[in-house]
């Protein structure tokens, strides 16, 4: 066995998270995240319908019923998954039906919610619950996560397991342009959105800007709003809104953009090597956002995820004030192995927020403490602890 195909099979056998739902399900995630593994360990007698597979595609594509017949030959009560249902969003017509006459149980895996939606996902609301799946966490990966790596090649399981995972970086935003983006004909300008990725990496983790993208990459302002949805859709990147505290400030409106996975960012930006300085508080801050939507989805803990900012205030922010409940928790990362007074400026600003339960700030250093006007400061490994036991 090859040292590649070593690591390949050591990377299929982290234990992930996310357990399997009793129900019908949609499990989305970007491309390399190991939802095909995932549901293969997890429903090893189901039947398998592989939209990739470019006969059966094509078949289904001249006789839809045809799909039906064959699912019609599952036992009562059965699993059917279909990989990669967003190629033919249509076959959700014969899932309804399979699922309500049948009481047959479906995994609909796929790396883009934007065909489903427009194909009329609602069809199945209330039918099929939705999952996502992000990239390895500290917990998957047990004894060999090392928080560097995770910052300078990400933790995408088909890079993690990788012998070169710079060079899979390379060719995955190369995959992502041609079989996401061209094949799908998502946008008439490819090479305009091909300018526009490097731009919109380098906004990771900060509040976006439209107007400065869209000069900076030669486009359309309209063209930037658009691609953004493509970020979305294709579940590369996602908008964290600004939350309306209503205390005795006026908060930022803006909404900031995190890419879900540090790897890929620094691809994007054709950055090799080590981190920089400048780079680690970004890609940190942006691991800390893919860990809580990681536990979001799997965990069903958090609500919502949103970041808060005093409008004008440019160095008072708290990068992350999340729902539990009636409680809100507020979260700032630095990529500091020291803290200081200042680093604990939002953290303070925000104190008088009404259900506000809990102010913790994460750091690279590896002392836990607690000031005296209650602010919890943790190492990265004990946030990533807490987030995981469910006692954050």
């Amino acid at each position: 066995m090859s040292a590649v195909e070593t690591r390949r099979k050591m990377t299929a056998m982290y234990t992930r998270i996310l357990e399997l739902p009793k129900s019908s399900f949609f499990l989305l995630g970007p491309r390399g995240t190991g939802k095909t593994t995932w549901v293969r360990r997890n429903l090893p007698d189901a039947r398998w319908i592989d939209l990739l597979d470019e006969s059966r595609y094509q078949a289904y594509l001249a006789d839809v019923g045809l799909f039906a017949r064959e699912v019609a030959t599952v036992p009562r009560g059965g699993w059917v998954v279909v990989d990669e249902v967003q190629r033919l969003p249509m076959l959700l017509n014969e899932v309804h039906r399979a699922i309500e006459e049948r009481k047959l149980r479906f995994a609909l895996s796929g790396s883009s919610a934007r065909k489903l939606r427009r194909a009329g996902v609602n069809l199945l609301a209330g039918r099929a619950l939705e999952r996502r799946m992000f990239p390895l966490v500290p917990s998957e990966l047990a004894g060999d996560f090392e928080l560097e790596r995770a910052l300078t090649v990400g933790t995408l399981p088909l890079v993690w397991a990788h012998d070169s995972p710079e060079e899979a970086l390379e060719a995955y935003a190369q995959l992502y342009l041609k079989e996401e983006i061209q094949a799908e004909a998502l946008v008439r300008n490819l090479p305009g959105f091909a300018r526009f990725l490097p731009i919109a990496a380098l906004f990771h983790g900060q509040t976006l800007n439209v107007s400065n993208i869209a000069r900076d990459a030669g486009v359309a302002r309209t063209s930037v709003s658009g691609y953004l949805e493509i970020l979305e859709d294709t579940l590369l990147a996602e908008r964290v809104s600004a939350y309306e505290a209503r205390l005795r400030v006026r908060e930022r409106k803006h909404p900031k953009l995190y890419w879900v996975d540090a790897g890929i960012v620094r691809a994007l930006k054709r950055a090799r090597g080590r981190v920089s300085a400048e780079e680690k508080g970004a890609l940190l801050e942006g691991y800390v956002h893919t860990l809580l939507r990681t536990y979001q989805s799997a965990r069903r803990g958090l609500d919502e995820v949103h970041y808060w900012a005093p409008a004008g205030a440019r160095d008072t922010e708290v990068d992350f004030l999340i729902t539990q409940g009636r409680e809100l928790k507020a979260i700032e990362v630095k990529a500091t192995p020291k803290f200081s007074n200042a680093h604990l400026r939002g953290l303070r600003a925000i104190a008088p927020l009404e259900g506000l339960a809990r102010r913790v700030l994460v750091y690279l250093g590896r002392s836990v403490q607690r000031t005296e006007d209650g602010i919890e400061i943790w190492p990265f490994e004990t946030f990533a602890h807490e987030l995981d036991a469910g006692t954050l």
